[in-house]
């Protein structure tokens, strides 16, 4: 699919998922069981314009839905949207949500309590504050890498410094997808649109 028609079918709220090519987060794949590895959230749908919020390195932004498409690793994207209608107040309270945590320095140790962001926790809090749905669960490490015996627990050891924090939660992109509050609109491939 082209992104521009990707682009025609997407509301505020809707969650963007992609899979980043680089090792940090293709390790987080694996540890998660999943393709994804990378969310974001759609705050803007409107001249011809499309603006995903996320946290990313270094810190929390707002760009555009060409821009976190073409980091996703062989254009794999997914679409979901919650399976409700968000209200007009609710897109609002979504959109402040999003803008009031741009600029937080992003979280490496994916830490659900730390006073920084990651993409999962970031499209997590900012659909909680809007709507007060869950959306993704939060799970220890214990938990998360005990279900996934592939995952590279020497990668983790060295990530972080010698020690897995087995006891921190996080939430992950793989969680937020699987959520029963989301219906998936689109799985696949987009490309550039000419």
């Amino acid at each position: 699919m082209e992104t521009t028609l990707l682009a025609a079918t997407l509301s505020i709220g809707d969650v963007i998922f992609i899979r980043v090519g680089v090792r940090l987060f293709r390790e987080v794949a694996t540890a998660t069981g999943s393709w994804t590895n990378h969310v974001g959230i759609v705050v803007e749908n409107a001249n011809g314009r499309v603006a995903i919020a996320e946290s990313t390195f270094p810190f929390s932004s707002i760009t555009t839905l060409d821009r976190f498409l073409a980091r996703s690793e062989g254009g794999r994207v997914a679409v979901a949207r919650l399976n409700r209608t968000l209200t007009a107040g609710e897109e609002t309270r979504l959109i402040n949500a999003a803008r009031g945590r741009v600029g937080i320095w992003y979280d490496t140790g994916f830490d659900l309590h730390s006073r920084r962001q990651f993409c999962s926790r970031f499209v997590h809090e900012v659909l909680a504050e809007a709507t007060g749905l869950a959306v993704g669960e939060a799970q220890r490490f214990d938990e998360l890498l005990a279900q996934q015996p592939a995952a590279a627990l020497g990668f983790w050891r060295l990530w972080y410094l010698g020690r897995i924090p087995w006891q921190r939660q996080t939430i992950t992109p793989a969680s937020v997808l699987g959520s029963p509050h989301l219906d998936i609109l689109f799985d696949g491939t987009v490309s550039a649109s000419n």
